[in-house]
């Protein structure tokens, strides 16, 4: 018999807010996490707006030297991974260690700190390279510093499908728990790109927003008026329990993942497939895993860019997906409020549409403004929504072509 997982504990670290509390508040209330960069100085970039998380200390989950030493990817995911266990109540020692593991996701991991041992190389020598350059760098890092920190030893991996990241690695998770090969797994995405090369990479490729002057109203999916992305830095994790287990240890249960499903475009590195057809076939896999149909689904958690192609497509893919019933589906875009985050974005909005669930509110999509006749769905327009949500559907997808889904659904016993 398939084991069924449950989630017992969230940790968020966001521009919208900082745990769970701070970030439901934020997305319920529509806020908006976007603004002029200040990471660094953006005057020559095209675009010189981002949703960058404020407030946030390392120095209140780790210890003086690693708050100072360690890169901000890897940081955001030691943070949230802390809050999450500590939401969940989970302890970890030597006798279930072995049985608990760690899946976190990055698109691109340490890019600030990269840039960084360049600028070294070049003006110094590569006598000068720090001797942390390939740790901070690689992606997976943020999945070791975790399982070191909190002592997990069970499985240990990382997923890189650029913004499908997150969302791919609680999938894999997902699938760990339920072929019996750990009981516990901490798992998520977490990314911190708002740095000269993530910026000026995205520009070059014409993906970003360049309302410039208007920075809370650049990101806008679905609205007729949208010119790009907002890139944001996050990150989301989750613990992921084997249902017994949990209810064994009097764990309160948020949600229940009951399907996953993944789909390759084999079409463009950056665009999604014509007609969102990736997209439909990996929605397809997820409801069949899952062992429900379409008609089940009460909300879909969208990927939502605020790209001119991704939105159109996405919406085209719902069309396939849900038929006649397409424009009664409510369907909503965090990113309109936190930007995209990237490798992270899956996992945060993941732990948004669980706290949806479990607080029958549906968060907005702000900013829209402007109907497009090719996205005419119901998009939840700017205000919040009292309903009550049994199954919801999450999704991501990534350049490169991937496409990853996972369906949640409330807990009932």
């Amino acid at each position: 018999m398939t084991k069924r997982v449950v989630v017992t504990g969230v940790g968020v670290i966001s521009p919208i807010g900082i745990g769970k509390e701070a970030f439901w508040q934020g997305l319920a209330s529509g806020k908006n996490g976007v603004g002029p960069i200040t990471h660094f100085d953006a005057t020559s970039f095209s675009s010189q707006i981002a949703a960058e998380v404020k407030d946030f200390n390392p120095a209140d989950y780790l210890d003086k030297k690693e708050a100072r030493r360690l890169v901000r990817f890897i940081q955001f995911g030691i943070a949230a991974a802390q809050i999450a266990v500590k939401d969940s109540n989970l302890t970890i020692d030597s006798q279930n260690a072995p049985d608990i593991g760690v899946i976190v996701g990055s698109g691109i991991g340490g890019i600030g700190f990269l840039e960084e041992q360049a600028k070294t190389l070049l003006t110094r020598g590569p006598s000068k390279l720090s001797p942390f350059t390939v740790p901070y760098m690689i992606a997976d890092m943020a999945a070791g510093y975790i399982s070191i920190n909190l002592g997990a030893k069970g499985p240990n991996s990382c997923v890189v499908t650029a913004c499908a990241s997150g969302t791919n690695a609680i999938g894999d998770a997902f699938k760990v728990i339920q072929r019996g090969d750990a009981h516990t797994m901490i798992t998520g995405g977490t990314e911190a790109s708002i740095t000269p090369l993530g910026v000026g990479s995205f520009c070059a490729a014409r993906a970003l927003s360049s309302r410039n002057d208007d920075p809370k109203h650049a990101s806008r999916p679905f609205d007729k008026e949208r010119d790009g992305f907002v890139i944001g830095e996050g990150c989301g994790i989750v613990i992921l329990e084997e249902l017994e287990r949990a209810k064994a240890r009097g764990a309160n249960i948020y949600a229940e993942i009951i399907g996953y499903g993944m789909s390759g475009d084999a079409n463009h590195i950056t665009a999604p497939a014509p007609g969102g057809e990736g997209a439909v076939r990996g929605i397809k896999a997820a409801l069949k895993d899952a062992q429900i149909t379409a008609d089940q689904i009460d909300y879909v958690n969208a990927h939502g860019t605020s790209t001119l192609l991704n939105d159109k497509y996405e919406t085209m893919a719902l069309k396939t997906v849900f038929g006649e019933r397409a424009k009664k589906v409510p369907i909503s875009s965090n990113k309109s409020m936190f930007g995209h985050l990237l490798g992270a974005t899956g996992a945060v909005e993941l732990i948004a549409t669980i706290l949806s669930i479990n607080n029958s509110i549906i968060p907005p999509t702000i900013n829209y403004e402007h109907p497009d006749p090719e996205c005419d769905l119901d998009y939840v327009p700017n205000q919040s929504r009292k309903q009550a949500i049994n199954i919801a559907m999450s999704e991501s997808f990534g350049f490169g072509g991937h496409n990853a889904i996972l369906i949640v659904k409330k807990y009932s016993p």
